[in-house]
């Protein structure tokens, strides 16, 4: 029997939502064959079968979002044959009763706080045991999903009667009764006085109100619709504001004169799409001058744990695609190696992929810098969100041409800007300007022969 686990797709993913089953119990499945689909804040693609066989069972139903490695079904893949039929049932056998009572199981809340107590705090296991706290109910806000005391006092807060009240104090019994007292002498009571005598008022026309206005009449189109947000959307949502609120983001824009790029592209695409099968743009001499830059200034190729800095000795390229309902960044390994040739198949391959959900899931994980083309949809600069937990994102405008001042003269030019965010808890702005400074300079004085 095969374990089909819920695969991690990034290395901040610590779960992920299983939306469709491509198959059902009981049907065969070839290896690679696609099996589910799962959304995430990086991926909405489909999870490839683990091996040939049949899918004996299905453990995670569509819509349940489960952390990674769960197992969410079972193939079986004929080594061990077909399953045994289950027995049929027996009649009841009384047992004799034990003779001591076994011990009650402990409650689902305990059990709970004790299966996650690795990451909770002591504080919070011990007010979720006292309040009889069901934490597979609260959605932590900590790092990484944990769960804090103020995750669980906004609970209490919103749970109707079930606030955390201290122990009342013993109550001490009543005095004994005493004998009741003799009723009172009956009083007179004088009689109500007469009703008063309603004045005469004159009688007026009945006025037409018209009734209330309704919040919607017959024939009346409603003025707003709501829809939920995708598993994708409520996703990215997540990691975007888990960005913000992890980074120190600053951006910086630098001008480059991408004139000499520009020419180079005018002359061989024509030939570079004939012999290549794919068109040549100005992304891939980006990638390639950040690469070089990258070499240059490693902490930009970094990422935070704690009060540790990792440097990865791999530069891999996170490459923003925009999809129909969101986007996602899939990864150019060891991009550094690559000439344009080589980064533009890489783009062109994983932006198709990409959009057809066949993306494979270690094609979005390890990434160490991103960049995303925001020109390609004619905006000038942006101020890009850091992905994490990358410490900088490069942001590429749209190339256009301007008048610009040469030598006291004016010149038309293909002007491009390039839009640098980084996390200022690791990078100040010198470096940041001097790593955006080289790629400028790679960019404004290209050398490399493309065909």
């Amino acid at each position: 029997m095969i374990d089909v686990v819920m695969p991690q797709m990034g290395e901040s993913i610590v779960e992920g939502t299983l939306t469709k089953w491509l198959k059902k119990a009981g049907d065969h499945v070839e290896r690679d064959e696609p099996l589910f689909e799962i959304s995430t804040d990086k991926v909405d693609t489909e999870i490839p079968s683990p091996s040939a066989g049949t899918l004996q069972e299905i453990i995670v139903e569509e819509g349940k979002t489960v952390g990674i490695n769960t197992v969410v079904g079972r193939i079986a893949d004929g080594a061990s044959g077909a399953p045994a039929a289950p027995a049929a049932a027996q009649p009841a056998v009384p047992q004799a009763a034990p003779p001591t009572a076994a011990p009650a199981p402990p409650s689902p809340v305990a059990t709970v706080v004790e299966e996650t107590a690795g990451p909770l705090s002591p504080l919070v296991r011990k007010m979720a045991r006292e309040n009889n706290i069901d934490l597979a109910q609260i959605k932590g806000t900590g790092m990484a999903g944990r769960i804090t005391k103020l995750d669980l006092d906004n609970y209490l807060a919103q749970r109707p009667g079930q606030t955390a009240q201290p122990a009342a104090a013993p109550v001490p019994p009543p005095p004994p009764a005493a004998a009741p007292p003799p009723p009172p002498p009956p009083v007179a009571v004088a009689p109500p006085p007469p009703p008063p005598q309603p004045m005469p008022v004159a009688v007026q026309a009945p006025v037409n109100v018209p009734p209330p206005p309704t919040a919607m009449t017959y024939g009346e189109v409603p003025s707003t619709r709501i829809e939920p947000m995708s598993m994708m959307r409520q996703k990215i949502a997540e990691h975007m504001v888990f960005s913000k609120r992890t980074s120190a983001h600053v951006t910086t824009v630098h001008k480059v004169d991408m004139t000499r790029i520009a020419k180079l592209r005018d002359k061989v695409k024509g030939q570079f799409q004939a012999q290549y099968g794919f068109g040549l743009t100005f992304l891939p001499f980006v990638l390639r001058a950040a690469t070089s830059a990258l070499r240059q200034y490693p902490i930009l190729n970094a990422s935070i744990d704690g009060t540790n800095v990792i440097y990865h000795r791999d530069v891999n390229l996170g490459i923003a695609v925009a999809l129909e309902n969101g986007l996602i960044v899939p990864v150019i390994r060891n991009a550094d190696e690559k000439n344009v040739v080589g980064l533009q198949r890489s783009v062109a391959d994983l932006a198709a992929r990409a959009r057809s959900r066949q993306l494979r899931p270690d094609e979005v994980q390890a990434g160490t810098f991103s960049i995303t083309n925001f020109g390609s949809f004619g905006s000038v600069f942006a101020t890009p969100v850091i992905n994490q937990p990358q410490v900088a994102i490069l942001g590429v405008g749209t190339v256009d041409k301007e008048p610009v001042v040469i030598d006291d003269a004016i010149a038309i030019r293909s002007m491009c800007y390039l839009a640098l965010t980084f996390d200022h808890r690791l990078i100040d702005g010198a470096l940041a300007d001097q790593f955006t400074g080289k790629v400028k300079s790679v960019l404004q004085e290209w050398a490399e022969e493309v065909m």
